[in-house]
């Protein structure tokens, strides 16, 4: 049985080219418990391919309808029609084994495209690490999970338990005796005569809810005029990144410790995303600046706004967006980061007040542009949307373990799209917080100097605010 596919989730099938893969990608480093190698954390998944269950965000397969005007749908497969050979790959790093040879092979993975005729994801196990850890790079198709999704998917597969064993691999139902429904299928049977009723709110809500969209609509146009946080931007300058890219990808990523940015936004009466987004600030300030190629104005950056309730399904895309002004024009890192907070809290405010569906039609309002771009495939003629999109998920708050291996870090890899060459999301696991960037390598071929402006914008935060 095919199931539509929501027109959010279709959009990232429909904007993918060779040079514009739509997968995100997790790189999960695990250290083998006491006692035990790396070898044997591969024994462990290699005994896990014999079986034939699946579970069912990974069985779902991206296909046309064929009585429709070309829309997609999902197709669940049967257990048994699961290639687990073809999703479950092995690699082994050449000396000496390093995080920057792990990050030579990751980025050369992250640039080729799922293969469409199957489920949509990948999973590498890595080894030859040097220090005897394990790595498992995962991509997901974005039509199939967002960040925030991606990430429920890792935290069921793991436990908080580092005495745990016989545990199920990532692909693997959590109980294969289970009956595991298909999300998206509606249950029949027991409503009898409330239907029509049912019908009857669902069509007065549909018209309240478009009654709303024209003065949202206004709302969110004014406040782009006036320069204020909201979910479009009119002010975003051209850069360098902002220009059409090619398929290759380069990864790289810096972690910092938690508690170091807890304690700034402390003292600073920020968030931690306010933070992350000054440092981001100040590291696109300096990169610009030494290549002679700051704009006058401020840089946009596009912060995508997880809008999925708590205990929800991990599967699609439930994203809302604002606009923040990064203040790159300002040479004062304490004055970046009061208008970050300032365009953020005004941002938050402005979907505060507006209905989820208002903000998933303003947040598809701001990104339109990026949108139409993805699907011509090419950079339009006028000024970006916005100059980079910067997210932050929010990953498990205590270690996890995977068969008494513990999840020591998790990179986050994203996707650079058509004018937008450069992305940067954040994941927080544990005690520490990973700045992952993707780039397109023709574009922005270096990332390392963006790495070490991180620990410098870090630093001069801490200054600034008296720490």
């Amino acid at each position: 049985m095919l199931l539509p596919m929501a027109p959010t989730d279709s959009l990232f099938l429909l904007g993918e080219s060779r040079e514009h893969p739509m997968h995100v990608g997790g790189l999960a480093v695990f250290t083998p418990p006491e006692g035990a190698s790396a070898g044997d954390v591969r024994a462990m998944f290699d005994a896990a391919l014999i079986g034939d269950q699946v579970a069912a965000p990974f069985r779902k397969r991206a296909r046309r309808s064929v009585t429709s005007l070309g829309q997609w749908g999902w197709d669940t497969l049967p257990h048994h029609e699961v290639d687990l050979e073809h999703h479950v790959r092995r690699d082994a790093l050449p000396q000496p084994g390093g995080m920057a040879e792990l990050m030579t092979l990751v980025s050369r993975l992250h640039g080729t495209l799922l293969d469409r005729s199957r489920p949509l994801w990948e999973m590498h196990l890595i080894e030859g690490l040097a220090d005897g850890r394990y790595a498992i790079y995962t991509k997901i198709h974005h039509a199939l999970a967002d960040g925030a999704s991606a990430m429920r998917l890792l935290r069921d597969s793991m436990s908080e338990d580092p005495h745990r064993r016989n545990m199920p691999t990532p692909w693997q139902p959590r109980n294969p005796l289970a009956a595991v429904p298909d999300a998206g299928v509606a249950v029949s049977g027991g409503l009898g005569s409330a239907l029509p009723a049912m019908a009857w709110d669902a069509a007065r809500a549909a018209v309240g809810e478009m009654a709303g969209l024209l003065p949202a609509a206004v709302n969110t146009v004014d406040r782009a005029l006036h320069g204020k946080g909201g979910a479009v931007s009119l002010t975003a300058p051209h850069t360098l990144f902002n220009v059409p890219i090619s398929g290759a990808r380069h990864v790289a990523a810096r972690s910092f410790p938690l508690e170091r940015i807890r304690l700034l936004a402390k003292h600073a009466d920020a968030t931690i995303n306010d933070i992350v987004l000054t440092m981001c600030a100040g590291t696109l300030r300096a990169y610009l600046h030494t290549r002679d190629a700051l704009p006058d104005n401020p840089l946009i950056a596009m912060v995508p706004v997880s809008l999925r309730a708590p205990n929800t399904g991990a599967g699609g895309n439930r994203v809302g967006v604002l606009m923040c002004n990064l203040a790159t024009h300002l040479s004062d890192p304490a004055h970046r980061l009061e208008t970050v907070r300032n365009c953020m809290n005004e941002g938050k405010a402005g979907l505060q007040a507006m209905s989820p569906a208002q903000v998933l039609a303003m947040s598809a309002l701001g990104a339109a542009p990026l949108g139409v771009e993805m699907f011509l495939g090419r950079r339009g003629p006028l000024r970006p949307p916005f100059n980079v999109v910067i997210s932050n998920v929010a990953g498990p708050r205590t270690p996890l373990y995977w068969n008494g291996a513990r999840l020591e870090s998790l990179y986050p890899l994203s996707i650079p799209t058509t004018g937008q060459a450069l992305n940067i999301t954040c994941t927080s696991s544990d005690d520490q917080i990973v700045f992952g960037l993707t780039g397109c390598r023709r574009t922005v071929p270096d990332l390392h100097p963006m790495l070490d402006q991180l620990d410098a914008e870090l630093d001069l935060l801490e200054t600034a605010v008296g720490l």
